[in-house]
Order: structure tokens, then C-alpha cells, then sequence
């Protein structure tokens, strides 16, 4: 069976699935029953500083975007850090880590981008006994306007001065939170390492409207007739979270350093995505809160039999694994060719393939054959797009299929090209042209200097 054992930054937990700090861990009681349905750790509701905690709406705090059967797709919400008392907070996790030893507790924690306040706040998580702090730079709603949150988690500077000063006033492993609402996350990242961080998680939720309620033109949620932009999260914005983790993961300058992945984490098969990508663990919010903490259990066993079925140890097996596959566009094989292939017997004859085809793409379906309702791809018509495979409402009925080197592809008249070839030497591009122009001793320099960037 898989060891799901993990050692994150030196915090063991007996697996890689932690909730999110969020609603599910605003207190022992919740936190609770998560390590009882076999949650391996919890990152604790947001604390702030000492003094009256913030105010909660007492209203409406989510927004809702659903699938055609009502499934959750996404949630914004508009609620802020806990707005329950610094100290019973303290006394909750002191207790609870001395009931549950072998899961990992970590502590979010986001006060003013003051020295003092960080100074005054680090010993008195420590001493809960708390595994670790998470540093939330991300929060993109109400606490920003007070310059907390997002509004440091877009500037590196702001970034790498509070992580430092927490590296210097405690000895608890630093997490610092990513906030997803920024052009480049590789930018914020280098400033956490920069600053000594131990790891980072991200991302964090997105700025957003759900929706606008039409019959009173006030945005959802709504309170007293007005609504608040929010915090996206849940299963939509999973592919975001998942580009913006390999990003870090494959950018030189911060290369190993450890990841903590988040967003829209429903099933074990999306754990096992951001593991490959480079991430250490998973944090889990929108799917405990739609499905409760049990799901959990399905993460674990799913997970575990499919490293099992793959002949995975442990986590070190995949972790990182799918990062060296991960390319600019610019450096993908221009000689690689595939068509669309649909299996006839699988095929319902629903046309969906056809119109998406013929309509936006490249009019390389058939929607007749001899007067008879039948849909074949037209190879010499097919650019390989996958449009179809998309569409289609039967899993597998239309596969992508490569044509072998040597094949002609019908569509451009030519022999598959075995060769590498990518667009950073293709003839269309401007670059590449001028590049070969200036290949001479006087220019010897620049041309290197922009073949090194082509690379990178």
C-alpha cells in the first residue's frame, strides 16, 4: 500500500491532505471533527491582531456558480478573517494540538504590515504549540482596504520585509500565502524566498462578481440591496492554481522551494495534478464545505490506489514529476501531428462534434455521408484543434490519434517531419530570421544573448 506519510518543511501530518484556513477551521469544534474524519492537517481560520476583531456581515456571505445540474463550480465569498476573540482562539489550538500530536496545525495569521505587529503576535501563536504560520497575503476583500492581505501580497518588497521580520522573531517553519490577483506570481514568490521563507501555498482566493441579481441590480451576495467584490474559489479555479503552481515550480530563481498547492481541490485525481506540478500537499476548502469532511476519506483511498495501481511508493514518487513537461509555447514540437478520430460505434449521432466544428472551427466533420446521418473527420481538412474531443458527450468516442513520421498529412500535402522543430527556428519567425542575420563576429554577442533567452 502507498505511504501517504508527509514532511512538509519538517511538519508531519499522516497525509498530504490539510484544510484550507477558511470557514471549516474557524474552531476546536470543527477542527475537531476534520481530524476525526481523517483530515493529516488543518491551517487555522485566519488570526488578527489583538484588540476588538473584525466585524462579519450578518448576512448573505457566498455567491454561487453552478453546473447545469446544480453542481458547485464556484464560490465567491465575502467573509473576512475570524471575527472571534485573539485569545480563545489560542486557548482552541493550544488544546487541540494536544489532542491530536500527530496531525499538523498551522496558524494563518494576518496583522498591519507593521514590525511590532508580527513581533507581538509570533510568540503567542508559538506558544499553542503550533507546527507553523501561514502568512495570508492573499485575502482580496475587506482586508485589503486596510492594507492587509492581497494589498502586501502585490508588492515583493512588502513580501520579503514581513517574511523576514517573521523568520526573525520565530522558530516556527514560515508559509508564506500567495495571492493569486497579480500579473506574475514567480514575482511575489522570489520576494517570500528572498525574505527566507520556508515554503509557500497558493493561491489564494480570486478577486470576482458571481453573479448580478437582475430584478433589484445589486450583486450577489447581496446585503440591505448592495453587494462587495469577493473571493473566487472552488473547482473553476483550479486550472489557474495549477499554472500558477508550475510556474513557481519551474522558475529558476526559486526551484525547489517547497509548494503548498490550493484551489478547487475536489477529488484525489486533482491532489495527484498539483503534486505532479511540484506541490508538497493540498489544501482543501470548497470541497469540505460542499461535501463535508468525509470526503476525505475518498481523497485518501483514491489517491492511494491509484500510486498503488502505478507502482508509486510514496510521495516523493510523483511529486514534481510532471514539471519537466511543462514548456513555453514557444518550444513546442511544430512537427508533431494528430487527427481527430471517431469511433463509430461509440458514436450517438448528436452532432455536437459537427456544429462546433463547422460553425467556429475548421469544417472538418461530416454531417452526411450518401444522404445518411454520419459524422467523420475529414483528415484533410482536420488541424488536430481537439474541439470535438471536448464536446463530445461520450468519453472516448472521439480520440486524438498522431500521425506516424514518414505519413503524408493530408491537410498540408507534406511528410511528417520526424525532426524536433520549434518556432524559436521556424522561417515564419521574425526573430529567428533576424537572429540568423546577425550570426557574425560583430554581432556575436547580442545573437548569443538572445539565443540564451529563447531558451530559458
Amino acid at each position: 500500500m502507498a505511504d501517504l506519510r508527509n514532511n512538509f518543511v519538517g511538519i508531519k501530518s499522516p497525509n498530504p491532505f490539510w484544510l484550507a484556513s477558511a470557514p471549516p477551521t474557524d474552531k476546536a469544534y470543527n477542527v475537531e471533527r476534520a481530524f476525526k474524519a481523517g483530515w493529516g492537517g488543518v491551517v487555522w481560520k485566519t488570526l488578527g491582531e489583538e484588540g476588538p476583531p473584525v466585524v462579519n456581515v450578518n448576512g448573505p456571505r457566498y455567491g454561487a456558480i453552478w453546473g447545469a445540474d446544480r453542481r458547485l463550480l464556484g464560490l465567491n465569498n465575502i467573509e473576512l478573517i475570524t471575527d472571534r476573540d485573539l485569545y480563545t482562539n489560542l486557548r482552541e489550538m493550544k488544546q487541540v494540538k494536544m489532542n491530536w500530536p500527530d496531525r499538523a496545525l498551522i496558524a494563518s495569521i494576518m496583522v498591519p504590515c507593521e514590525e511590532n505587529a508580527w513581533k507581538s503576535i509570533l510568540p503567542l501563536v508559538e506558544e499553542t504549540g503550533a507546527d507553523g504560520i501561514e502568512l495570508n497575503f492573499g485575502c482580496p476583500h475587506g482586508m485589503s482596504e486596510r492594507g492587509m492581505g492581497s494589498a502586501v501580497g502585490q508588492v515583493p518588497e512588502y513580501i520579503e520585509m514581513v517574511v523576514r521580520w517573521c523568520k526573525q522573531y520565530t522558530r516556527m517553519p514560515v508559509i508564506t500565502k500567495l495571492t493569486p490577483n497579480i500579473t506574475d506570481i514567480r514575482k511575489p514568490a522570489r520576494a517570500a524566498k528572498a525574505g527566507g521563507t520556508d515554503a509557500v501555498s497558493l493561491i489564494n482566493t480570486i478577486n470576482s462578481i458571481t453573479a448580478v441579481n437582475l430584478d433589484t441590480f445589486s450583486p450577489e451576495p447581496s446585503i440591505d440591496g448592495r453587494g462587495s467584490h469577493g473571493g473566487y474559489c472552488g473547482p473553476a479555479v483550479k486550472p489557474i492554481a495549477l499554472n500558477m503552481v508550475a510556474e513557481i515550480a519551474r522558475d529558476p530563481e526559486t526551484y525547489g522551494l517547497p509548494i503548498s498547492g490550493i484551489g478547487g481541490v475536489t477529488t484525489w485525481r486533482d491532489a495527484a495534478e498539483f503534486l505532479a506540478l511540484g506541490a508538497g500537499n493540498v489544501q482543501v476548502c470548497t470541497a469540505a464545505m460542499t461535501y463535508g469532511f468525509k470526503i476525505v476519506q475518498e481523497m485518501i483511498t483514491g489517491l492511494s490506489d491509484w500510486m498503488d495501481a502505478k507502482g508509486h511508493r510514496n510521495l516523493d514518487d510523483i511529486t514534481g514529476r510532471a514539471v519537466p513537461n511543462v514548456s513555453d509555447w514557444q518550444y513546442l514540437n511544430l512537427n508533431y501531428i494528430a487527427k481527430a478520430k471517431i469511433d463509430q460505434d461509440a458514436c450517438i449521432k448528436c452532432g455536437r462534434c459537427h456544429i462546433a466544428c463547422e460553425d467556429t472551427s475548421h469544417q472538418a466533420i461530416t454531417q452526411f455521408v450518401n444522404g445518411v446521418r454520419h459524422f467523420e473527420v475529414m483528415d484533410d481538412e482536420c488541424v488536430g484543434c481537439n474541439l470535438c474531443v471536448n464536446v463530445c458527450p461520450v468519453e472516448n468516442c472521439i480520440t486524438m490519434e498522431k500521425l506516424p513520421a514518414g505519413d503524408l498529412d493530408k491537410r498540408t500535402g507534406k511528410i511528417v517531419d520526424p525532426n524536433y522543430a520549434n518556432w524559436t527556428t521556424h522561417p515564419n519567425n521574425p526573430m529567428a530570421r533576424q537572429a540568423a542575420a546577425e550570426l557574425t563576429p560583430r554581432h556575436c554577442v547580442l545573437s548569443a544573448t538572445r539565443l540564451l533567452w529563447t531558451t530559458l
